[in-house]
């Protein structure tokens, strides 16, 4: 894991093609921007989980 510090306004960028910028930074809360190609998607990690476990659950009632 890299882990970085930056300020607001800065930005990381990944592979190249994907580019996180600080937006603000208040208190403990941190606000990030997220900028990619369209066909990449972007989504928080609870997200990502619920579309999993939405995907087994239709695989199954599918072939269960």
């Amino acid at each position: 894991m890299l882990v970085l510090s930056r300020k607001p306004g800065e930005r990381v960028v990944i592979g190249g093609e994907i580019s996180v910028t600080v937006l603000e930074v208040r208190g403990s809360r941190v606000r990030l921007g997220f900028s990619g190609p369209p066909e990449i998607p972007i989504v928080r990690q609870e997200v990502e989980g619920r579309r999993k476990d939405e995907s087994a659950l239709a695989v199954c009632a599918d072939s269960c």
